[in-house]
Order: C-alpha cells, then sequence, then structure tokens
C-alpha cells in the first residue's frame, strides 16, 4: 500500500490528535462492553507476505486465518465478487474469523456513487453469505471525491441496506480542513450508523483524525518500513485503551506497510502489547520456520 508513502519517514510527525469532543459520547452511549476484536492484514498474497508462508503452503487463505482472526478484503474491490466464491472463501476459514469486504471499484471510483443501485445490490447479496463471518463492508472514495459531491454521498448512505454494516473513508483534504464539513459528514454518518473509518499514514497526516461515529473504531494503519511503526503501534495502543474504557464496542484493526514485506511482524507486536495490557489471548501471528521477513 503505497499510499500516503513519504522518501523520509524521520521527518514526519507522527503524534495521534487529541480526540474528537464528540468521540467520547459516541463511546458512552454503548453499555455492552468490549465485543470483538480483528486485527489483520489487507491480503493473503504469499508473494507479498514474504516469509510468511511455510513452505510448501498450498492454499493461503486457509493458512492465514491459522494466524488471524480477519482479513480487510481488498480483492473485492477490483472484481465484484459472487456469492459462489464469497461461500468459498467462507468455509476456507474458522468460526471465529471475519471478513471486511472493500466496495467494488465500480460504485466508488467509476461511477462514482451515481446510479449504484444495481451494483450495490449484486455486491451487498454476494457479501451476505459470509454469514456470521462478515464483519463490515467498507467504502473507500476516490481522492478527487471531495464536498461538493456530498449529495451523492448522502443519498449513498440513506439508500445502504441497514442490515449490512458500512464504513466509509474519504480522502479528499477538504473533507477534513473545514471544521463544518468534517461535522456536517460525521452528523450524516453517526444519524445513519456509519462507522468513519480512521487512516494512519505518513504522507496524509491530513486525514488522521479522531472523530468515532459508532462505537466502533475501523483503522487502516499504514506503516512506513521505519523502525517508528513499533513506537506508532504503541502509541495507537494507548488510545485505544483510553477508548475501550469509554466504552469501544468493537475494533477492527488492519495493518499494512508501503512495501508489504512483513504486515505480520507489526502485527504481532501490536497484538502481543495488547494481550499483554487488555488479558487477551489473541493468536500473536508467527513468520514461517527460517521466514526473513524485516520492516525494511
Amino acid at each position: 500500500m503505497k499510499f500516503g508513502q513519504v522518501e523520509d519517514p524521520s521527518k514526519i510527525d507522527f503524534s495521534l490528535p487529541k480526540d474528537h469532543p464528540s468521540t467520547r459520547d459516541i463511546l458512552s452511549r454503548n453499555k455492552k462492553g468490549l465485543d470483538n476484536i480483528s486485527i489483520g492484514c489487507a491480503k493473503w498474497n504469499k508473494t507479498d507476505l514474504k516469509g510468511f508462508y511455510p513452505k510448501g503452503t498450498k492454499d493461503e487463505l486457509t493458512y492465514y486465518a491459522t494466524q488471524f482472526n480477519s482479513i480487510e478484503l481488498n480483492a473485492t474491490f477490483y472484481g465484484m465478487p459472487t456469492p459462489e466464491q464469497v461461500s468459498t472463501w467462507k468455509e476456507k476459514t474458522p468460526d471465529h474469523f471475519k471478513f471486511f469486504p472493500k466496495i467494488t471499484n465500480t460504485v466508488s471510483h467509476f461511477r462514482r456513487l451515481i446510479d449504484v443501485t444495481e451494483p450495490v445490490t449484486q455486491f451487498t447479496t454476494s457479501v451476505i453469505n459470509f454469514d456470521e463471518k462478515l464483519g463490515m463492508v467498507f467504502l473507500q472514495l476516490h481522492d478527487n471525491f471531495k464536498p461538493k459531491d456530498y449529495d451523492r454521498l448522502e443519498k449513498f448512505v440513506k439508500d445502504w441496506p441497514k442490515e449490512v454494516p458500512l464504513a466509509i473513508e474519504l480522502r479528499n483534504t477538504e473533507w477534513f480542513t473545514d471544521e463544518n464539513i468534517f461535522n456536517t459528514i460525521c452528523d450524516l454518518f453517526e444519524s445513519n450508523g456509519i462507522t468513519n473509518i480512521i487512516v494512519d499514514t505518513a504522507g496524509r497526516r491530513d486525514m488522521l483524525h479522531m472523530r468515532l461515529t459508532t462505537p466502533h473504531a475501523f483503522i487502516r494503519y499504514v506503516g512506513a518500513n521505519a523502525e517508528s511503526d513499533y513506537e506508532r503501534l504503541d502509541d495507537w495502543m494507548e488510545r485505544l485503551t483510553k477508548w475501550k474504557k469509554e466504552g469501544l464496542q468493537n475494533l477492527y484493526f488492519f495493518v499494512h506497510q508501503n512495501i508489504e514485506k512483513a504486515s505480520p511482524l507489526l502485527s504481532a507486536h501490536f497484538i502481543e502489547k495488547m494481550n499483554e495490557e487488555w488479558k487477551t489471548d489473541l493468536h500473536i501471528p508467527e513468520m514461517a520456520p527460517g521466514g526473513t521477513g524485516t520492516l525494511f
């Protein structure tokens, strides 16, 4: 994931911003406590996750699901999934596993949310076959999808089938630089039960907000293939611990790197920290015997 990549990560201020005033209120409405923790990578491709798979691994998803409890399913962005494909993926994973499929680019990038009833229906009809393994669908809008396009986003949100949980990632800087615009879109998400995705990547600090619109934190973390990647994860652990105390219901945390050499290494560090601090018992992913995955 080269989005937000920079030449020299040491020049970036990676500190997390303060919580938005609304976040604590959103979290306080959840009286159930923490329900689910999903931590995973963006893909299960052996070519990208070097040093992760044991030699001779024939089915990458089946093995991946022995090490992680979830996947940010980017494959569905590039092609409309069929119900049969979804069922195949589902059957290869254990009971606790969760899929977080990205909405196909026909909807977000080519039609830009215009006349999308048919592809949205096709997409949701397919992914609903994940059944209890469907974590949350997410929509990633194009960088040039701006506040001037608000009306079509509002229609999309209001028309979205409520039985399918949805998160949305905004990328254009204009959504974040004007407080009134940002509050308007967050109010829309909040009133319709849409989760506001948080993106933490080196070259796009403007996107790094702390405004939750549901008691679910959906975080796409992009490491910079630098030693600071670990410190940034520690900072996230501190923030999430605060949110957990305030009422966090679900955590969806997906680890990327600009060059996907060893996202499992970063994930293992994060999960180990979480197990220590939260007294959870999440499986810590392991590199394959003799694996040579490194951050750099």
